[in-house]
């Protein structure tokens, strides 16, 4: 049986980075190798996923995500971070370590 996001991120032992994004999206394309470095660099520690909004558009509703991409980081059920729009990876894995406390 395969969770919902809901799910996963309430019942998750890790945090989970969750990528909002669209097939057609130029940013999101732009930042997908800097997602897939996050989930090869914190394996283990930290659950990636990726959500197509266009195919999920209620995942994207639930969590609000106005525009793509969308990044967001769930700690224990809550949003721990979130931020709009491409950034480089230095950034979003600066961003992940403070939030988490990684530091």
């Amino acid at each position: 049986m395969t969770k919902t996001l809901e799910q996963l991120v309430n019942e998750s032992a890790n945090p989970v980075f969750v990528d909002f994004y669209a097939d057609w999206c130029a940013p999101c394309r732009s930042i997908a190798p800097s997602i897939q470095r996050l989930a090869g660099e914190f394996g283990g520690k930290l659950t990636v996923v990726k959500i197509d909004v266009d195919k999920q558009p209620a995942a994207a509703a639930r969590y609000q995500v106005q525009g793509v991409p969308a990044l967001l980081l769930f700690r224990n059920g809550t949003v721990a971070w979130r931020s709009s729009g491409a950034m480089p990876y230095e950034s979003i894995r600066s961003e992940v370590v403070k939030a988490l406390g990684w530091e």
